[in-house]
């Protein structure tokens, strides 16, 4: 990813810090969960909502970040990727690493938080745009 896509992508991310956790949220003015945080930090459009990212097999979820444009990034993320976190069994999460932190929608706190420091979750892959 161009590092002006990775620095724009940090930069909006960043702004949504402390709006409102939205279950299928898109827009930071009605909330957002953690896909709608990605979609609007990316300036992606058209990302469904009506899914469940609970159960869902790792290769249909793959398929869905591939639809979105994405591509699978090395194992070591960069500012600005896209991580996608094992949240629970058959669970997963999206979040945007800083490089010293996750900007991510946490259901539990009801926002967009910076968590400074490395994901609680298990880290299954990394993905950016093209």
């Amino acid at each position: 990813m161009p590092p002006d896509v990775r620095v724009r992508c940090l930069e909006r991310a960043r702004s949504c810090v402390g709006v409102p956790f939205r279950l299928h949220g898109r827009t930071p003015d009605y909330g957002l969960d953690c896909a709608g945080l990605v979609a609007f930090a990316l300036g992606i459009d058209g990302i469904p909502t009506g899914y469940a990212m609970r159960g869902m097999r790792d290769s249909d979820f793959a398929a869905a970040m591939r639809a979105a444009g994405l591509e699978r990034a090395s194992k070591q993320p960069k500012p600005g990727d896209i991580l996608v976190l094992s949240a629970g069994p058959a669970q997963h999460h999206l979040g945007i690493w800083t490089g010293a932190g996750l900007i991510h929608a946490d259901a539990r706190l009801r926002r967009v938080v910076d968590l400074p420091g490395p994901p609680p979750w298990p880290l299954q892959s990394v993905w950016h745009l093209p």
